[in-house]
C-alpha cells in the first residue's frame, strides 16, 4: 500500500554516502524486500560484495504486508504439477521448497534479533465433500514420494479442533515467521559484515549493460556492478513480455490478542481447498492473522472503509471456525499480490542479457521461492552448475 504521494523533501536532506558510489560491487540488487534480503544473504555468504537499491526503505513494500506463512506445498497440488511439468521436475520442486524452509530456519538462527521463526504443521482442509478425492490423491502422492504428510478424516478433525470438515491433509515441516523482523534482521546482520551497502530512498532510473558489467543510474550517481538482480516483487519488472503473471490484491487481518488458544491444535497453519482460499496462523503474542478474499484489481485498495469491510468478512469466517474464541479485528490491510500463470516463480538470467537476473517469487509461497531462488542465482552468477534453474527459468514455455 502506498503511504504517501508526491515529491518528499525530508529524504533529500540525508543522502547516501558518496564514497559508496565510487565502489564497484559484484552484485547489485534492486529491491530491499524479502527477495532482495535473502538473495543478498546467499551472495554475501559466497564471498561477494553486494549493493541493495531500494526506492523506499527496506521491508517497506510487500514484505510489510506479508502474513508470514512458510509452506512447502504449492497452490497447485503435487499430483497436478506432475501433469503440468512432469513427475521428476514437480517432485524436485516440492523438495526444493521443503529444503528452503530448513534454510530459512538456519538464517533465522544467525540473526541479531529473533524473527519469531517457529516450525508448524499445516492443516489443509477440504472446503466441501467434493474436494475430498483430490485431497486423498494428494496425500497418496506426497506419501509415495517421501514427504512428511498424514490424512485426517472428519472424525479425526473433531477430536483435534473445534470445527470439522470432510477431510484434511496434514503436512509437517512448515513454519511461521515475522517477515518484517526477518527482512530487517537480515539487513542488520549483513551491514555488520561490511560486504553489503544499502541504498535506501534511491530509485534506479536507467540500466546500462556493458562488456564488463552494469551501470545503474540514479538521481545521486551511478552504481557500478558486475551483475544485477531485479527483486522488485509485484511491481512491474522490466521484462513484462516474458513474465506471464496475474497481479491482483488480497486482504488480511490481525486480531487482538486472545488469552487461550489451546483449542487450536499445535497452533498449526490452516488453509482450505476453496479458491480464493481462507488461511490463518497465530502469532507469538496470541493474535490470529488471517487472510483471503482475493480480487482482480492489481492496485492495493485505497479505501479504508473497503479494507475494514473486507476485514470484517475475514473475521466472521475465522469466528465461525472457532466459535468459542473472542475474536476481534485489531488491524486490517489490503495489498497487491501476484502469481504466475503456471504457479511457479520466475528466477534466472535474462534470456537476452548476460549480466542481468531476476528473482520474482510470485505465488502464495513467495518467501520460500525467494529462498530457493537465491541459491539458484548464486550458482548462476558464480557459474556453478545448477540443474534446478531449468524449472523456474524466465523463458520457459
Amino acid at each position: 500500500m502506498e503511504l504517501h504521494n508526491g515529491q518528499l523533501f525530508w529524504p533529500t536532506t540525508l543522502s547516501n554516502k558518496k564514497e559508496d558510489f565510487r565502489k564497484k560491487y559484484d552484485v547489485a540488487i534492486i529491491g530491499g524486500g524479502m527477495s532482495g534480503a535473502l538473495c543478498a544473504y546467499s551472495l554475501v555468504q559466497a564471498g561477494l560484495k553486494v549493493a541493495i537499491i531500494e526506492k523506499r526503505t527496506v521491508a517497506a513494500g510487500s514484505s510489510s504486508a506479508n502474513t508470514g506463512l512458510l509452506q512447502f506445498s504449492n497452490d497447485v497440488m503435487l499430483h497436478n504439477m506432475m501433469q503440468q511439468i512432469g513427475k521428476e521436475k514437480a517432485v524436485r520442486f516440492y523438495t526444493l521448497c521443503l529444503k528452503a524452509i530448513e534454510n530459512l530456519e538456519q538464517i533465522a538462527k544467525n540473526l541479531p534479533c529473533s524473527p519469531e521463526f517457529i516450525r508448524r504443521k499445516s492443516i489443509y482442509y477440504a472446503s466441501t465433500s467434493r474436494h475430498v478425492p483430490k485431497l486423498k490423491l494428494e496425500y497418496k502422492t506426497l506419501q509415495e514420494h517421501g514427504f512428511p504428510v498424514e490424512y485426517w478424516s472428519r472424525k479425526e478433525m473433531k477430536t483435534r479442533l473445534p470445527f470439522s470438515k470432510p477431510g484434511a491433509l496434514i503436512t509437517h515441516g512448515d513454519a511461521e515467521v515475522n517477515p518484517y523482523k526477518f527482512v530487517n534482521g537480515i539487513f542488520d546482520y549483513l551491514k555488520d559484515g561490511g560486504q553489503t551497502t544499502i541504498f535506501e530512498n534511491l530509485e534506479a532510473t536507467n540500466i546500462q549493460e556493458h562488456s564488463k558489467g552494469v551501470n545503474i543510474h540514479t538521481p545521486e550517481g551511478i552504481i557500478q556492478t558486475t551483475h544485477l538482480i531485479h527483486a522488485t516483487g509485484y511491481e512491474t519488472p522490466p521484462l513484462s513480455k516474458k513474465i506471464r503473471s496475474d497481479i491482483n490484491r488480497s486482504y488480511a487481518i490481525a486480531t487482538e490478542p486472545i488469552e487461550d488458544l489451546s483449542q487450536w491444535d499445535d497452533r498449526a497453519l490452516i488453509w482450505e481447498t476453496n479458491r480464493p482460499y481462507l488461511y490463518m496462523r497465530t502469532t507469538v503474542d496470541n493474535r490470529i492473522i488471517a487472510g483471503g478474499l482475493d480480487e482482480d484489481p492489481p492496485e492495493a485498495p485505497q479505501s479504508k472503509k473497503k479494507i475494514e469491510k473486507r476485514g470484517k468478512r475475514i473475521e466472521e469466517k475465522v469466528q465461525k471456525l472457532f466459535p468459542d474464541l473472542k475474536i476481534k479485528m485489531d488491524y486490517a490491510w489490503g495489498a497487491s499480490f501476484g502469481e504466475s500463470l503456471d504457479n511457479l516463480p520466475y528466477i534466472g538470467k535474462h534470456p537476452e542479457k548476460e549480466k542481468v537476473y531476476y528473482l520474482l517469487g510470485y505465488g502464495g509461497n513467495g518467501t520460500v521461492y525467494s529462498m530457493l531462488g537465491s541459491h539458484i542465482l548464486r550458482d548462476l552468477i558464480l557459474k556453478r552448475p545448477n540443474p534446478d534453474a531449468d524449472i523456474v527459468k524466465l523463458d520457459r514455455e
